[in-house]
Parts: C-alpha cells; sequence; structure tokens
C-alpha cells in the first residue's frame, strides 16, 4: 500500500501560493510595509527572517541518525556514483540550464546556480518514503550531504560564481563576493541549526530516551520548517507587492530548467544505479537524493549574500513551489519503473 503525504505536506503547493498572494497583497495595499520589514534589517541581513531561516533548516538536520554515515562505506559503488551524479554532474547541469534559460535574468540565474549546488537534506526523505526507498540509505547520503554542505557550501558557491561565470563568457554582473561572504553566511544558516541539531538530538535521547525523541519531538518540531518556509515566503513577496504583473512570467522563467534538472537527474540516478546493480528501495533512494534541493539553504544563501530583496533569493522561493509538484509526479515514475525493470 502507498503512502500518503500528510495534510500538510500534500497541499504544500497550495500553502505556497497562499503565502504569495499574502505577501503581494501586504506589498501592494498596505503603504509603508516594505520600508517597516527593511527596518529590521543589518546590512543585507534581516534579522526576523534569518530567525525564520534558521528555524527551517533545524526540523530536517535533527532528523538525520549520523550514526548511520559509516553504513554507506559498505556499498562504495553507490556511493561513487551518488557523489559524482549528486556533486559533480547536478551542479554543472544547473550551472548549464541557468545561463542557457536565464542569460538575461543574471540575478535569477545565480538563483539557480546557487539552488543546483545545494542537494536536498529535507524533504527528500518524504520522497522516499512516498516511494518506498531504502530509510537508512537515505539517512546515510543525507548525512554525507549536509557535512559535505557544512565544509564544502562556500566554494562550490563562490567556484560556479566567480570562476565559472567568466568562463562560459558571461561578465559585466559585478561579483564581488568572497568565499569568506559565502561561508559566513552558511556559518550562520547552516552551521547554527547543524550544531543545535546535533546536540538536541544527542542530549535528548541521552537524557529522555529514543521513544520521546521519535514519537514526541520529531512530530512536535516537523511542522516548524513549513511554517517558516512560509513566513519567508509572506516576507519576501511582501516586498515584491508592485511586481505582481510580472510575476507569472518569472515564475515561469524559473520553472523551466527546474522541472528539467529533476528530471534529468532522477533518470540519470535511477539508471545508473540499476546499472551497478542496485536494487529498487536503493536506486529510488539514490534518485531522490540526487534530483532534489536543498531550497532552505539555497535562499537562506542568497538573502544573506545577495539580500532580502534579490532576484537571487526570489528564484529560491519558487524552487519549492515548482519542486513539490514536480517531485510527486517522479514517486508515481518511480513505481512504474518499479514494475517495468524490477519485477
Amino acid at each position: 500500500m502507498k503512502k500518503r503525504l500528510g495534510f500538510l505536506d500534500r497541499y504544500l503547493t497550495i500553502w505556497i501560493f497562499l503565502a504569495m498572494l499574502i505577501g503581494v497583497g501586504i506589498g501592494y495595499f498596505i503603504p509603508n510595509s516594505a520600508n517597516f520589514i527593511d527596518s529590521f534589517s543589518s546590512g543585507t541581513t534581516n534579522v526576523p527572517l534569518a530567525i525564520g531561516l534558521i528555524l527551517m533548516m533545524y526540523p530536517p538536520l535533527t532528523k538525520i541518525d549520523f550514526s548511520k554515515v559509516p553504513q554507506m562505506f559498505e556499498k562504495p559503488k553507490l556511493l561513487s556514483a551518488s557523489f559524482f551524479i549528486t556533486w559533480i554532474v547536478g551542479p554543472f547541469l544547473m550551472f548549464l540550464l541557468a545561463t542557457f534559460f536565464l542569460k538575461d535574468y543574471p540575478e535569477y540565474m545565480m538563483g539557480l546556480i546557487i539552488i543546483g549546488i545545494a542537494p536536498c537534506i529535507a524533504m527528500v526523505i518524504v520522497w522516499n518514503e512516498l516511494a518506498e526507498g531504502n530509510r537508512e540509505l537515505t539517512a546515510g547520503l543525507i548525512g554525507i550531504n549536509s557535512l559535505l554542505q557544512v565544509f564544502f557550501f562556500s566554494l562550490y558557491a563562490y567556484f560556479y560564481l566567480e570562476i565559472m561565470l567568466p568562463l562560459f563568457g558571461i561578465k559585466g554582473l559585478e561579483l564581488s563576493i568572497t568565499i569568506s561572504e559565502i561561508a559566513q553566511t552558511v556559518g550562520i544558516y547552516l552551521g547554527i541549526p547543524f550544531a543545535l541539531a546535533v546536540i538536541s538530538r544527542f542530549a535528548i535521547k541521552k537524557f529522555i530516551g529514543d521513544k520521546w525523541f521519535n514519537q514526541k519531538f520529531i512530530p512536535f518540531v516537523s511542522p516548524i520548517t513549513l511554517i517558516a518556509l512560509l513566513f519567508t515566503i509572506v516576507v519576501m513577496f511582501s516586498l515584491k507587492g508592485e511586481m505582481i504583473v510580472d510575476l507569472p512570467m518569472d515564475v515561469v522563467r524559473i520553472a523551466i530548467p527546474l522541472v528539467i534538472f529533476f528530471a534529468i537527474m532522477f533518470f540519470l540516478m535511477f539508471f545508473v544505479a540499476k546499472k551497478i546493480g542496485a536494487n529498487y528501495r536503493d536506486a529510488v533512494a539514490l534518485s531522490f537524493t540526487a534530483s532534489g534541493n536543498n531550497f532552505e539553504l539555497a535562499i537562506a544563501v542568497s538573502i544573506g549574500v545577495f539580500g532580502i530583496n534579490s532576484g537571487q533569493a526570489f528564484a529560491g522561493v519558487i524552487g519549492p513551489l515548482v519542486e513539490v509538484p514536480a517531485l510527486i509526479i517522479l514517486v508515481n515514475v518511480a513505481f512504474w519503473l518499479r514494475k517495468k525493470y524490477y519485477k
């Protein structure tokens, strides 16, 4: 029997649309609302939004059992394939799609590039569960990806934005990003929730017990990610209320390369995994880990580096709106592939 999304997750696309509409309504109909929100900023950092973004990252990191990470090394072929496709092919593919589709929209283009270097560590759990993939393998992959993001995301961002863009002849963006600036942002928005997650997971399990942690604490903190995401969307779109006329086409422009990315990454990883002998559950776990993205981190970095009003941050917010329906479709594709190739 197929698993079903919970009520909040099942209608995530609707909640995101509503948050967008509420945000636009606030920005368009309430005078000086944008100035009021900006008054809580320090440099490019909006303090309430920073708190929201950290809260957004905390629950998925808390769910990761990092003790399962060493188990990944028992399957070296799967680990190697996952690393190569997720961390080498994926970012470069998104870079190519962004530069092809959004070359005339440099802020959106950079927003997509930032999305491409952040593999999913949150919603992949949901997609994997729905598609009946390997839960332990997913936990191991998420653990590895989250650690790699903590240590290497800033280097990746600098490489693609400051080195690769000029190599592809895309100049005149007047970027002045340093590795330290990106590292500082990653340290705040990923490092803080990562540390809090590890500490709280260890402390609760040790002093209160696994049962309370799994049955009480995790269900309690899980909705915080969605609430914080919706809060971020409301705030961001309230700053763009007057862009309401341009919004639909902007969403479409950003959505097209994202959908292509999800599809290519899913099928590429699935058939590579099958080729090297993975069973269905392992292939699905690898495929959803490769095809999803960590939009929470992408949004946080875009806001931290480029500002809350930036097109980069706007592209990050559009990401979950596109990802949810696209990956729900891929869940059904996974079951079709199981019937066809794993009888």
